[in-house]
């Protein structure tokens, strides 16, 4: 029986059938150096890139091939004569992003390589990952496909986040990218969707009877899904002001890990099936109101400045929100009434994603006072699932306690390494599996829910901004405003008991 990690191999063998060029636009950058070049070193070492693997970096830059090296390996943390491994397959062509000699250039390069290594006739298999500011995005794609798309081969476009600012420029870059490449070549990531936790929710939700007969407004009361950054932008104001917290993370991150919760059992473990049903659910959504909005900026606190204090800020009196606590409906049979609170921020007093699904109080409880059931995933740090129940506390005492059911993967887990997202979602790009990339409809569906709010928000500067310490929860009013959805924090403090009996009573 074939290992994991051969089944993986033969599915990329399978797809690719052993050759593959991957250029990297954009490949003096940072997110190139930070998390390109990182996760294909990690596919590189654990043997899952085709054994006939090329990697191309492309960008404006004019440096040495050793120069390159050096920048595209400086955040890989290895044994060296790997990282020497991993640079004999990788080179360097320079050039421009709007300029035809420099895209006939390239593929003249790429040709020549491809000869090199002996790439046999229907097999000049190419991917491209761009790795570039969305400014470029068509320049670049045109570029790709007038002069460097393999007519001989499989081509496959990645395609970083932001996709757009709102539906209209989402839907015009869509039809951009819909003019010159197939839905089908082109993989929109989003990188929470490589993560662990979230690949595990269609695993918890569809393999275990006991979630699956609880998951529906009859049971669950809330759900919240939270983001905290403990930084500021810190040099990144200028770039964060364009689009702030609810661009920047609630509109893509947040909302597939809410599609993923909310949507319904897909006919199969197939890619269109699953995205199929995340459309689905994501159509059932209407707007966010401003009434169910709570934004916020941080101002300075604990030697740190705020956010209108950052150097690279140029609108000294922007209103730009660095955090938002968000509430969206789900308007079907299974969820009708239930909240989906989102709540995001930076500058505040912990760095944790997780989901905590609140169920209803139990019917007629003989246990008064007992706090309400949760169900809590923990995305990052320290990868979790854990059920707050309660319990009688140990000993002669008939006191209820709260305790947790945990699955902590560090302690769990020990002798398995849990993959970088990118190392995850550009593995599934080269086994051509989808179902962890954005689709053209899910993108328009999504936008639609934030769009109106964006825009009253970027024009009406009546509607309140409130402010919040750099290092702190959020905004004093965050509460109050989880508060009125049913949220109950009676359970929020709770610590594990340290003995079974009171001091001096002992048995």
């Amino acid at each position: 029986m074939p290992t994991p990690a051969q089944e993986i191999q033969a599915q990329v063998s399978k797809e690719l059938a052993g050759f593959v060029t991957i250029i990297v636009l954009g490949a003096s950058g940072d997110l190139a150096k930070k998390k390109t070049y990182p996760a294909l070193f990690k596919l590189f070492r654990n043997g899952f890139l085709p054994e006939n693997t090329h990697i191309v970096g492309y960008a404006r830059t004019k440096m040495t091939h050793e120069d390159y090296l050096g920048r595209v390996t400086q955040y890989i943390k290895a044994d060296e004569k790997e990282v020497e491994k991993f640079k004999a397959i990788t080179t360097y062509h320079s050039g421009l992003y709007d300029d035809d000699a420099s895209w006939k250039s390239l593929d003249d390069y790429l040709v020549k390589n491809e000869a090199g290594r002996g790439v046999s006739q229907g097999h000049r298999n190419r991917v491209f990952y761009m790795a570039l500011p969305p400014s470029v995005f068509i320049p670049v794609a045109k570029g790709v496909k007038k002069a460097v798309y393999s007519r001989d081969g499989v081509n496959r476009l990645i395609v970083e986040k932001p996709f757009g600012m709102d539906t209209e420029s989402s839907n015009e870059l869509g039809r951009e990218l819909g003019a010159l490449f197939k839905e089908e070549e082109i993989y929109r990531i989003d990188h929470y969707l490589g993560k662990e936790m979230i690949k595990n929710v269609m695993t918890m939700r569809f393999a275990n009877i006991f979630f699956s007969q609880v998951w529906d407004r009859k049971y669950i009361d809330n759900v919240q899904i939270t983001f905290k950054e403990p930084f500021g932008t810190e040099g990144r104001g200028g770039y964060f002001d364009d689009f702030g917290i609810i661009r920047d993370v609630m509109q893509n991150h947040l909302l597939q890990v809410l599609s993923l919760i909310a949507m319904e059992r897909p006919i199969s473990t197939e890619s269109e099936a699953i995205r199929d049903e995340k459309v689905k659910v994501l159509k059932c959504i209407p707007p966010v109101t401003i009434d169910d909005a709570l934004l916020a900026q941080y101002v300075a606190a604990n030697g740190k400045p705020g956010y209108l204090e950052d150097d690279t800020l140029k609108n000294k009196q922007s209103r730009t929100p660095t955090f938002a606590a968000l509430t969206l409906w789900v308007q079907n049979e299974r969820w009708e009434g239930v909240p989906f609170i989102m709540k995001a921020g930076k500058a505040l007093d912990d760095a944790k994603v997780d989901i905590r699904i609140q169920f209803r109080n139990v019917a007629g409880n003989l246990y008064k006072g007992a706090p309400r059931n949760e169900l809590v995933m923990r995305i990052q740090p320290k990868e979790a699932v854990y059920i707050k129940f309660n319990n009688k506390q140990p000993g002669l005492s008939y006191q209820t306690i709260q305790s947790d059911l945990d699955l902590s993967y560090h302690e769990r887990f020990t002798d398995m390494a849990i993959p970088d997202a990118y190392e995850s979602l550009i593995l599934d790009v080269l086994r051509n599996d989808h179902s962890n990339f954005v689709r053209d409809d899910e993108l328009e569906a999504a936008w639609k829910i934030f769009t109106p709010l964006l825009h009253r928000i970027d024009s009406d500067s009546s509607i309140p901004v409130r402010t919040y310490p750099y290092g702190s929860r959020g905004p004093a009013e965050l509460d109050g405003f989880v508060k009125k959805y049913g949220y109950d924090r009676s359970n929020a403090n709770y610590t594990w008991p340290v003995q079974s009996v009171a001091p001096g009573n002992k048995l």
